[in-house]
This record gives structure tokens, C-alpha cells and sequence, in this order.
């Protein structure tokens, strides 16, 4: 599988042409993770014979699209050759023209598609643009992978709301604190590099008043190389906790009750969003151009969203730890097996001495 470190057109060969490609189509798309919003993150691969001759992803909203630096890398070799979109290139005029119209015009032969756009605006008619140009057009090559990327993006669009991941580290037996330690590391060093990655990737990062009591936590990313801050967001109800705290810049946002008083709070700068659910919250929320949003609130905030139905995925590290006394991460967990939550699509991977097992509570939306 193509890596950053490797040559770019080297890829494994265990895939079928497309999916090669499409492979590195999705790796290019990463790198515009958490800094495309509102726009996908989107990669874009131009292959002449068995050669790549244009790179691209979009990398901010307002820039040009992945198939337009990419057509701009292949140039002269673009003619009769095949690009690979992780999504549905665009066919209307939005900040950018159409990348179908650069597509017709270069004259590449065909067009691979991963997955369709649920943007109304294109939704098919990208697809039917490039076909009534005389263009062949494959879509549906590693789809799956290529959703699962695009999960804020899509949930925003049809939903209006972040794509919400839960994260928490607890214990083997199942506690995320010691009672009296609200701060203590649960997981290791390698886990929480992880972390740090996630927030580098997502829109922002939320939790509660009783984390911002208890931690003070800022919300950054460290560790990462080029890494990038997400947008802190404090759901806390009656707006008690004050801003004070490392969480609270220009840009943060403080989610609370209709009818507190926050103008404190916004003269620093920070955006509040009104809400008397989690529900309302989220939306709100996707009224700011969130498309993906971080958990890592404690048992309280977890345990509302949760209880609401509005966690998509859910990321938990289990450290072989024994607790004993201790914090759950849920208040208000199922009383019944049968009414436990099952996760699908999941993964399992050891972190140093942690496990982390990642699964969706959701379906991606598409078309």
C-alpha cells in the first residue's frame, strides 16, 4: 500500500489496477483532513500508461480542487490518460469552476470514481457531465473507504451535523478515573500519540464543564509534524465555569442553555451556540461549519450524547490496568444486554501496552 515515504506510482500489488490507484487517490485525500471543511477532503491521481503524472488533494476550502493540481502536474500527458477522484468531481460553479469542465477540457480517457457526492448540487451530475462528454466512467472502486473519509463531510451535508467520534481510555475493568484523581494518564504514551493525531484530522474537540473543572485542558495538538489546532467546544450548561480556562480563544465555542449570561465569554472572542438538547447543540454546531466532532468529555457528556443517539463511531483505548474504585465512562449505560449498542465495522489494535478497538454506531450517509 502506498505510503508518504514511498515513490509516488509505487504501490502493492495485491489490489487490482483501480483499486492501486484509488489507494493512492486516498492517501493524497488525507492530507486535507480537518482542513477542507466545508469542503471534502478529496485526492486525485492522473495515470498515463503505468505511470502517475499528477498529484493532488484539496487541501482548504477556497483552494483549488485535487483534480485541478492534478491535471496542473500531468500537463501535456494528461490527454487519453485516466484519473482517479476519490469523490464525484464537481459540476457546478461554487468558489472554484467545475473540475468536470477541467476534466472534459484536458482530455483524459477515463474518470474512476470512488463515491458518488450527496451534495444535491452535484449528486450524479458530475458523473453525467463527464459521460456525455464521451468519457468513461467507472465509479464504485473502494466506495467503502472512501465514505468512511468523507464521514463529516457527508454527515453535514445530509444531516447538518458533525460526524460525532467518541474517544476514552479506561482501565480493563472498565474505569476512565480514580475518584480522586480527575487528571491521571490511563492509557500510555503510544495511545495518546494517537490522540493527538485524531485531533489533528477533525474539525474540533469538546467536553464538558467537569473536564474544564477538573483538568484544564487546552485542546491542542502536540506531537504531530504540520499538525493543526482544532476548534475547542466546552458544553457547559449554565456557562458557570468561566473563561478562564487553557480552552478559551478566539474561535472556541461555549455550547449552553438559552438563556445564560455569556457575555464574558464573548469578548474573548468565543462563539456560543444556544441549546436545550444534544441534539439542537449538534446542529448548531453544524451552523459553524463543523463537519466532524472529537468526544472527549467524561461520563456526563458521553453518556447524554450517547443516550440521544447521536454518537456515530466510537474509539476506546483499554489499558491492562486494575482500578478497582473509579469512574465509569458511561452514567446511564444500557440496563439490559439486549439493549447494548453493537458496534460494526470494528477494528482491534495493540498501542504499546494498550489496546484500541474502534467501531461505528452509525451508517456513513450517502446518496
Amino acid at each position: 500500500m502506498y505510503t508518504e515515504n514511498a515513490p509516488p506510482g509505487r504501490v502493492a500489488a495485491a489490489l487490482s489496477t483501480d483499486e492501486r490507484w484509488m489507494t493512492l487517490a486516498l492517501d493524497l485525500a488525507a492530507r486535507g483532513l480537518g482542513r477542507t471543511t466545508p469542503n471534502p477532503p478529496v485526492g486525485c491521481v492522473i495515470v498515463q500508461g503505468e505511470e502517475a503524472v499528477g498529484l493532488g488533494f484539496h487541501p482548504r476550502s477556497g483552494e483549488p480542487h485535487a483534480e485541478i493540481f492534478a491535471l496542473r502536474g500531468a500537463g501535456a500527458r494528461a490527454p487519453g490518460a485516466t484519473a482517479y477522484v476519490t469523490l464525484e468531481p464537481c459540476s457546478h460553479h461554487g468558489r472554484t469552476p467545475p473540475c468536470t469542465d477541467a476534466l472534459i477540457t484536458s482530455g483524459v480517457r477515463r474518470v474512476v470514481v470512488a463515491a458518488l457526492d450527496p451534495n444535491p448540487a452535484v449528486a450524479g451530475c458530475g458523473v453525467q457531465a463527464l459521460r456525455g462528454a464521451g468519457i468513461d466512467v467507472t465509479v464504485g472502486v473502494l466506495e467503502e473507504r472512501a465514505t468512511r473519509q468523507q464521514a463529516g463531510f457527508r454527515s453535514l451535508i445530509v444531516r447538518g451535523r458533525p460526524w460525532v467520534v467518541a474517544k476514552y481510555a479506561m482501565t480493563l475493568d472498565g474505569k476512565v478515573a480514580a475518584r480522586d484523581e480527575g487528571n491521571g494518564a490511563v492509557s500510555g504514551a503510544a495511545a495518546r500519540a494517537r490522540a493527538m493525531t485524531w485531533r489533528n484530522t477533525l474539525d474540533a474537540v469538546a467536553v464538558g464543564s467537569g473536564t474544564l473543572h477538573s483538568d484544564d485542558p487546552a485542546l491542542t495538538t502536540r506531537g504531530v509534524p504540520g499538525g493543526r489546532d482544532p476548534r475547542p467546544v466546552v458544553f457547559d450548561r449554565r456557562a458557570r465555569s468561566g473563561p478562564q480556562g487553557r480552552a478559551w480563544r478566539p474561535g472556541s465555542v461555549l455550547v449552553t442553555a438559552p438563556d445564560t449570561d455569556t457575555s464574558a465569554f464573548e469578548a474573548l472572542g468565543v462563539t456560543v451556540v444556544r441549546a436545550a438538547t444534544p441534539l439542537e447543540a449538534l446542529t448548531g454546531l453544524g451552523c459553524l461549519s463543523i463537519s466532524s466532532l472529537l468526544l472527549e468529555g467524561g461520563p456526563t457528556l458521553l453518556s447524554a450524547v450517547l443516550d440521544a443517539g447521536l454518537v456515530d463511531e466510537v474509539r476506546v483505548f483499554i489499558a491492562p490496568k486494575l482500578l478497582g474504585r473509579g469512574l465509569s465512562p458511561l452514567t446511564s449505560p444500557a440496563r439490559r444486554m439486549h439493549e447494548a449498542q453493537q458496534l460494526r465495522d470494528v477494528t482491534v489494535e495493540t498501542l504499546g501496552p494498550d489496546v484500541l478497538v474502534i467501531g461505528l454506531l452509525s451508517d456513513i450517509p450517502c446518496l
